[in-house]
């Protein structure tokens, strides 16, 4: 009985727009393009808050307020499990793992991924990494293409708030000898930081979404006909350009 009246309330909930409030979990880091990290707990820019802001906007009845709940990266879809956050909105890639503890929306982004190593490395590809100490976020898309590469040995992190910079630290002071994460964090970072440089990306096409608890199909279904609004109008388009002028936009009404 307690699990039938749970479902009723999260259709209702999603159902409702008047005064509505959309709590996002996500880690407070500094990764732009992507989010910077918040002053307040809750005010960032990057193509993350901005593309959630859009995306709420449409919903049916009326936008949507978002709220961030900031948590450690591995919290995130353990708080939206709970029912602390409705909803994951952090660089999410659709895996089968994932997906067996959330339900996701469509493709909001597409990234690959790259590795980034210090900038006197000379490692360009995975076949020069044996021996590495290769760093990646634990579970993650990132994760599983580091576990490909040859001779590596493998460091996970996760379990804080700015597990970005954590891997940048590790890499710098020479804990790791590099990470992978998506391409779109790692331009920036070789391009504007001289102690690092790209070594190489994989083209992976890594899927991202939102995910909601398992069964909420109320809010998963308003979310995925608000992304095929900003898709198909352009705005989503817009965003993107502003914050990722170096990456094409990879979505099309129709994916």
């Amino acid at each position: 009985m307690s699990t039938d009246t749970a479902g009723t309330d999260s259709t209702a909930s999603a159902a409702s727009t008047e005064g509505r409030t959309i709590r996002l979990a996500c880690i407070d880091s500094e990764a732009l393009p992507l989010f910077s990290k918040s002053t307040d707990g809750r005010t960032r820019g990057g193509y993350e808050p901005e593309a959630a802001a859009l995306v709420m906007s449409r919903l049916p009845g009326g936008a949507a307020d978002v709220e961030w709940v900031m948590v450690p990266w591995e919290e995130m879809i353990p708080s939206v499990r709970r029912g602390d956050a409705d909803a994951v909105w952090c660089g999410q890639g659709i895996t089968p793992e994932r997906s067996a503890q959330v339900d996701f929306t469509r493709p909001y982004a597409v990234f690959n991924e790259t590795l980034v190593v210090r900038a006197d490395d000379p490692a360009r590809s995975p076949d020069q990494l044996d021996g590495y100490k290769i760093g990646a976020i634990a579970g993650s898309t990132n994760m599983k293409l580091a576990e490909t590469f040859p001779g590596v040995e493998l460091v996970s992190f996760g379990a804080s708030d700015d597990v970005f910079g954590d891997m940048i630290e590790a890499t710098r002071s020479g804990e790791i000898d590099g990470f992978v994460d998506d391409d779109v964090v790692m331009i920036p970072l070789g391009q504007e930081d001289p102690d690092f440089v790209e070594a190489f990306t994989v083209q992976t096409g890594n899927r991202w979404g939102i995910g909601v608890a398992p069964g909420n199909d109320a809010l998963r279904e308003e979310i995925d006909r608000a992304i095929d609004e900003v898709v198909a109008d352009g705005s989503l388009e817009a965003v993107w350009r502003r914050w990722m002028p170096l990456l094409a936009f990879p979505l099309t009404s129709e994916a």
